[in-house]
């Protein structure tokens, strides 16, 4: 009839719990960001050094494997050891800082969602929010370290030059992807099984030694031969150390040293794939299970 108003529309249900992934994160940056601050605040309050801690760790870890591999092995070039790397110092501080990021936002992200259980069970939020923060938090530890790596590596006659400043960001934007997948995946995976924290810490224990952060890529080349040093370099933890040391330790070099053969033109593009498609599955997984986090808490 003439008089009757329009029916309205109902909006369609959708299930509780769920959200549109990390697409929800980006809508909630103002909420992402309070989330990183209160982690930093929470994790340094009552400290007397406070952030300053996040540099000990990578400092002890430095001087530690420069001593015991720079001095005792060798791998430290010098007048009387030809054989050993130069600049064995930049090459070990610029993967350590790479690898220490990795292995701080897959630590954190894993432990993020069963961390924040009382936040969960009280409101509703995206759940993304908390492994993407512990990434967040990792990378503002990280950046300081950059730049102590450029000034040491300015001290070294290091030229930056667009391409390498590319090169760069460009394993970092990698290895963030990486740790965020993964984190997503362990983090959902943690609330149902308390075990995952015990297998991404020995994850986390492999992953330094399963780099050339150490080492040199020459080393795995000529004791694992070519065909298995294919399958080595599908890690993207490889590839972005390997990035780095390209950026920052290689200009440095008075010697013409031997980079990763194809490591621009065919690895890089190889590991970003990795790192995307981790970064896709453990968001599906995430979405799968989200829905009973607060119960499972």
């Amino acid at each position: 009839m003439g008089g009757d108003s329009a029916p309205s529309t109902v909006p369609p249900l959708t299930a509780p719990g769920h959200g549109n992934g990390l697409l929800d994160v980006f809508r909630s940056r103002y909420l992402l960001n309070l989330l990183v601050q209160k982690e930093l605040k929470v994790r340094y309050r009552g400290s007397v050094l406070g952030i300053l801690w996040s540099y000990v760790k990578p400092g002890m870890q430095f001087v530690v494997f420069y001593i015991a591999l720079g001095v005792f092995l060798g791998l430290e070039q010098s007048p009387t050891n030809r054989s050993g790397m130069p600049n064995y110092a930049i090459y070990l501080f610029s993967g350590i800082a790479l690898i220490n990021f990795f292995t701080e936002a897959l630590g954190n992200a894993a432990r993020s969602v069963v961390g924040n259980s009382g936040l969960i069970q009280k409101i509703y939020l995206p759940r993304q929010l908390f492994p993407v923060a512990s990434v967040w938090v990792s990378a503002v530890h990280f950046l300081p370290q950059v730049v102590i790596l450029a000034f040491v590596c300015l001290l070294n006659g290091w030229h930056p030059t667009i391409s390498q400043v590319a090169v760069a960001v460009a394993a970092f934007i990698m290895v963030a992807l990486l740790a965020t997948g993964l984190g997503l995946f362990f983090g959902a995976v943690n609330v149902y099984f308390r075990d995952a924290e015990n297998f991404v810490d020995m994850l986390l224990l492999v992953a330094t030694w399963a780099s050339p952060v150490l080492y040199s890529w020459e080393m795995v080349h000529n004791k694992l031969g070519p065909a298995w040093f294919a399958v080595y370099q599908v890690n993207p933890l490889s590839v972005a150390v390997e990035a780095f040391h390209l950026a920052f330790w290689y200009p440095t070099t008075a010697e013409t040293v031997a980079m990763v053969p194809n490591l621009l033109s065919v690895w890089a593009p190889v590991g970003m794939a990795i790192s995307l498609l981790v970064l896709f599955l453990g968001q599906m997984v995430f979405r799968r299970l989200e829905g009973r986090f607060a119960q499972e808490l």
